[in-house]
Formats: structure tokens, C-alpha cells, sequence
């Protein structure tokens, strides 16, 4: 039985349908959606019509690529439906019909296909790894293996619902002294090259001597508004020298070393890094993944190579017979209170609920700490761009009061 997609005519309202549906052949799916009351007017095999797409070039994929949010809201909806008994390829198809994202839909159209075909469900989703990470086919696998999948679903929702929405609210409260840094500068720089230079032709035509402050934002001006080729080229050229830099190994090691020890952000950094990987290890634990390959899977939500290479020295160290506290410790990299509770967790046989209680804490670190500076950073922009503006305007009308004050 293939998979079609298909567009029709509803004969009834005259409106124009589309969506996908089994059957052995277009005749037998016309047949089918006329019992629905739908008149088919294009059939397109489902395997067919990927190998399509995956030829032609897309610009706007990237766009129409399934979000965190998608996946996340998705494995809510199966986890319900294989709760309630429904087996898990009848689970699939009722997905594909109630998923928004049309890439999502044709990913679970394919899935549903392999497990027709008689593949495991983890080995389904391996075959697409942009849309389900490691962690996530990792999860499912052991789920399968236990016979806990729908236990195993639910983690995985709530795992992933709990980091959209603490990566949510940082971005959220640190999109607002981003937009006023951005606003900021424009306005500088619409002073620096439409404004100032006007004024500097009242200026020279006085033919009076001008003050340091006038002179210094003269010479800017005429800075930015003769060389801003220069200026964007040169901003242009750093950034790529500094991604270029990044992308070496060593390079990488030494700025997120440095972001990890910078002022104000550094700790921010450590906080969320060690919450993100104690989340991601106690929930592959709970749902029944190995040790190592667990550490192995956490390693990579880290997102930061100083902390990988400490959990890689880690692996090596647990495969020589050590525990996972020791190793962590010995690097000064993790807090003290990871490294104890775990530790604990160890001695006790409880380190995924020690796990998730260092994540939560942190968690909520996280938050307090964000709030905290971006209550700092919202007047601190606000009194910079006041400097900035205000030494603008002195500058310009202090000269200008100075004269008339002479002419009288």
C-alpha cells in the first residue's frame, strides 16, 4: 500500500483540499475520497514526490524545517495516543493528519512507511537527523527496548518543552537591550553623518575657533561619513577573522574558555551549560540509556568545548573503572555542588533524581540571574546612549551659545 498526496475538489462546498492517504492505487484512492465526498484531481505518490523535492534547490527550507516546538508538540500528541492503547503505526498516521508543518507531515508519512516495512520506530527516526537528534532516537530506542515508550514520550516532551521555554525566556529578556543597542547606534550614526556635518558648515563659515569636545566630534563625523566604507568593510573583515578563528579546534577552546570566565556572562554561561547537560543525562538514565552512552549524548548539549573535553576525560576515566563525581571534579571546571551531588547520587543509587535537582536549581539560577541583568543592562544602555547624545547636542550648541554671546 503506497502513500499518496493529493489535492481535490470537496464537492459539496466547491473548496479546494489537500493532505495524504493510503491506497493501493490512484483508482483506489479516487474511490476512497469520493466516499468522503471529495473529487480528486491530482495524485502524487509520497515517495516519489520527496525524491523530487530533494532534488530541487529550495532557498526557503530552512524556514519551513520543522522547530522545536513542532517535534516537541508532536511527541506530546503520540505520547497521549500510545498511552491510550492505539498501536503506535495507527498513532503515526493520526499525526500526519493533525501535525501543522507540511515538512513534519512528509517526515511522518516516511516514518510510518519504514514502520510498515517492519523497521523499529527509533531506527525510522534516525533516518532524518536534523529533525530528531541523537538524544531523542537514543530515548526512543531504550523505550522500545523496556517496553516504556509511552513513559518514555512524555519525558522526551517535557525534557524538550522545559528547554524551549527557559531558552525562550533569555532570548525574550535579552531581545529588548539588543534592540535598544541597535537603535542606539543608528542614531549615532545618523547624527554623525547627516546632522553634525551640516552644522560643521555654519561652523566654518563663523570662522571662529571651536572647542576640543566640537573639534573631536567633527573629526568623527568626518570619519564616519568620508570612510564608512572603510569602517564596514574593516567590521566586516573582523568578523570573519574572529568566525575564521572559531572554527579552529584551538581557537574554539580558547573563546569558550573565555566566555565561561567572562564578567556578568560567564557564570550565566556555566549555569546554563551544566543544566542543560544534568537535564539531558537524567532523562536518558530514566529512560533506561546507559551510562556512557548517555554522558556521550549530554557531552554534545553542552555546547561549550572547554565542558566537553572535561566529560570526554570523564568517559575515559569511567571505562578505566572510576566513578562519573571524581573526574568532574578534578577538572574545577563544574561547581562544587554538581560534583557533591552526583556523588551523592552514586553512593545512594539516586543520581537521576540528584540530576534533576541540580538541573532544576539551576534552571531557576538561570532565570533570577537573567532578570537581574537585563535589569542592569536596560538603564545602563539607556544612560550610555544618553551620554552619547547628550555629548552630541553640548557639543554643538555650546559653540553656538559661546558666539552669540560675543555677538552681544
Amino acid at each position: 500500500m503506497a502513500v499518496f498526496e493529493f489535492r481535490g475538489v470537496e464537492v459539496a462546498s466547491g473548496k479546494s483540499v489537500k493532505g495524504f492517504r493510503d491506497a493501493e492505487n490512484p483508482k483506489a484512492l479516487r474511490v476512497v475520497l469520493r466516499r468522503d465526498g471529495i473529487l480528486l484531481t491530482q495524485a502524487t505518490v509520497e515517495s516519489e514526490r520527496v525524491a523530487r523535492d530533494q532534488k530541487a534547490v529550495d532557498p526557503l527550507a530552512f524556514m519551513k524545517r520543522p522547530s522545536a516546538r513542532d517535534v516537541s508538540t508532536m511527541t506530546r500528541q503520540l505520547a497521549t495516543l500510545v498511552r491510550a492503547g492505539v498501536p503506535l503505526v495507527e498513532s503515526v498516521a493520526a499525526l500526519t493528519e493533525q501535525v501543522e508543518n507540511q515538512q513534519l507531515v512528509r517526515i511522518l508519512t516516511t516514518v510510518r512507511e519504514s514502520l510498515n516495512a517492519g523497521t523499529s520506530f527509533a531506527k525510522s527516526l534516525e533516518a532524518h537527523p536534523k529533525t530528531f537528534v541523537t538524544l531523542y532516537t537514543n530515548m526512543i530506542a531504550a523505550g522500545e527496548a523496556s517496553g516504556t515508550l509511552e513513559a518514555v514520550l512524555e519525558r522526551l516532551a517535557d525534557f524538550m518543552e522545559g528547554q524551549a521555554k527557559l531558552r525562550g525566556k533569555v532570548a525574550g529578556a535579552l531581545a529588548y537591550p539588543a534592540l535598544m543597542s541597535v537603535f542606539g547606534m543608528g542614531l549615532v550614526a545618523f547624527l554623525m553623518i547627516a546632522v553634525v556635518p551640516k552644522v560643521t558648515t555654519v561652523f566654518d563659515s563663523l570662522g571662529q575657533a571651536l572647542p576640543w569636545y566640537t573639534r573631536l566630534l567633527i573629526t568623527v563625523s568626518n570619519i564616519v561619513g568620508g570612510y564608512w566604507w572603510a569602517l564596514i568593510g574593516g567590521f566586516v573583515a573582523a568578523v570573519y577573522s574572529f568566525r575564521r578563528f572559531k572554527s579552529t579546534p584551538s581557537g574554539k577552546l580558547r573563546w569558550e574558555t573565555f566566555r565561561l570566565k567572562a564578567p556578568l556572562f560567564g557564570r550565566l554561561e556555566l549555569l546554563a551549560c551544566v543544566a542543560r547537560f544534568c537535564r539531558t543525562l537524567a532523562t536518558l538514565l530514566a529512560s533506561g540509556v546507559q551510562l556512557l552512552p548517555a554522558l556521550e549524548i549530554g557531552r554534545n548539549v553542552l555546547e561549550n568545548a572547554k565542558l566537553e573535553g572535561v566529560v570526554d576525560e570523564a568517559i575515559v576515566a569511567i571505562r578505566g573503572g572510576d566513578n562519573i563525581a571524581e573526574p568532574l571534579k578534578r577538572s574545577r571546571a563544574f561547581p562544587p555542588m554538581v560534583t557533591h551531588m552526583i556523588a551523592v547520587g552514586e553512593r545512594t543509587g539516586q543520581l537521576e533524581a540528584m540530576l534533576e535537582n541540580v538541573s532544576r536549581s539551576y534552571e531557576a539560577d538561570v532565570e533570577v540571574r537573567v532578570t537581574a541583568l537585563t535589569s542592569i543592562l536596560e538603564p545602563l544602555i539607556i544612560v550610555v546612549l544618553g551620554v552619547m547624545v547628550g555629548f552630541v547636542a553640548f557639543a554643538i550648541l555650546m559653540p553656538l551659545i559661546q558666539m552669540n554671546q560675543l555677538v552681544e
